[in-house]
């Protein structure tokens, strides 16, 4: 299985098929296992086997296979299923951190990652450095002798900032940090995270992974003894774990990622360099851009320049407001990496409780819209963009 290619052990890793011999996974649709006996009930307690299974909220065959399937892909010991994006984020910090801890974070983030590092994990006594994540120096600066971790999106939301995986991991390994990457914008498809440093990588699979709007979920990948005794005994405890059904959906979704955001990726870049230079367009920001200022990174880390793209309106919040509103086929909604192409308008939405001092930071303008590029024809999304832009 070493030897597949990524798409081949996105069909096949970790497929596990009861006596009946079914084609499609099966949907182990149960919150409980019998046991034989009284000692075997005592045993599995003790130590569960591979194979073996106590309550769905510790586990379950269907969870099992999409687990072992994504760390096939991703190149990881071990993977721990969560039921959402953020709680695999939430969920990964938390375990491994206690008070009196040190993490440096970038600053460019999610807004519910900024809530769950700024007001979560300071409030048990968690100390948080951000720094400018693309400024090495300020890493270097901020990562002391005792760093817990180091966090960070590989791509940033919404602004498209890339981190250099491998320079900060270097950075953060010699002081004895663990490198915490949420990988979601740049997909498993195109992650080589693991090789370039991180040590433990998040995905919202609600995202690119079921990429078809239907469920949340999300996952923690890293090595077996982080999975197993620092990841699971919180979630299982907590209750942040995936449902079989879920499961079953992701794995479907994998069946079809590589087609599906190979397809996005090249779509966004011939949008993006559609709206290159319009008179309506402050900026266009997309990283698979020759003239972006980190598209070296993004093909030395990637190889291509992802699914999501960003533009500011010169208008402000009004003229994207009326671009919003003028489109026929891209949905507005804060999803992303979705089958269906969708756009944000991230000051009001995804971004809105940040104050206008850090939005502006950031780069979030009043007039900047995140679009996420769905599989329709990319002809059919430029003509739809290009006459909402007037």
């Amino acid at each position: 299985m070493k030897d597949w290619s990524k798409r081949t052990k996105a069909v096949h890793s970790g497929t596990r098929r009861s006596q009946y011999g079914e084609l499609s996974e099966a949907i182990f649709l149960t919150q409980g296992f019998a046991y034989d006996s009284a000692e075997q009930a005592e045993a599995r307690f003790i130590k569960a086997g591979d194979d073996e299974f106590i309550y769905a909220r510790y586990g379950n065959p269907t969870v099992r296979m999409f687990e072992e399937r994504i760390a096939a892909l991703e190149g990881t010991e071990d993977a721990f299923a969560t039921a959402s994006g953020m709680a695999a984020v939430s969920g990964a910090l938390t375990a491994m951190l206690r008070a009196g801890d040190h993490v440096v974070s970038s600053r460019a983030l999610f807004g519910s990652c900024l809530y769950v590092l700024e007001e979560v994990l300071t409030r048990y006594g968690v100390e948080v450095t951000f720094v400018d994540g693309t400024d090495l120096d300020q890493w270097r600066a901020a990562v002391r002798p005792g760093t817990k971790a180091v966090f960070f999106e590989s791509v940033s939301n919404p602004t498209l900032e890339l981190i250099d995986i491998a320079a900060v991991a270097e950075i953060a390994h010699a002081a004895g940090a663990l490198v915490l990457v949420d990988n979601v914008f740049a997909t498993p498809v195109f992650s080589d995270a693991v090789a370039q440093g991180a040590d433990v990588v998040i995905y919202s699979a609600t995202k690119h992974i079921d990429g078809q709007g239907r469920a949340l979920g999300g996952v923690i990948l890293g090595t077996r003894e982080f999975i197993r005794k620092t990841v699971e005994p919180y979630m299982k405890h907590t209750g942040g774990s995936m449902s079989p059904f879920t499961a079953w959906i992701m794995l479907k979704g994998l069946e079809t990622m590589s087609l599906r955001v190979n397809a996005q990726a090249a779509s966004a870049l011939k949008l993006a360099q559609a709206l290159e230079g319009h008179a309506a367009l402050s900026r266009v920001i997309y990283p698979g851009l020759a003239a972006h200022k980190q598209h070296d990174l993004c093909q030395r880390q990637m190889g291509q320049g992802g699914t999501v793209l960003s533009f500011d309106l010169k208008g402000g919040q009004a003229a994207a407001f009326k671009f919003l509103n003028a489109l026929e086929i891209v949905s507005i909604s804060n999803n992303l990496g979705d089958a269906k192409s969708i756009i944000t308008h991230p000051a009001t939405t995804t971004h809105q409780r940040l104050p206008a001092d850090q939005k502006a930071a950031l780069g979030i303008t009043p007039g900047l819209v995140r679009f996420s590029v769905g599989i329709e024809d990319p002809d059919d999304l430029i003509a739809d963009v290009l006459n909402a832009l007037g």
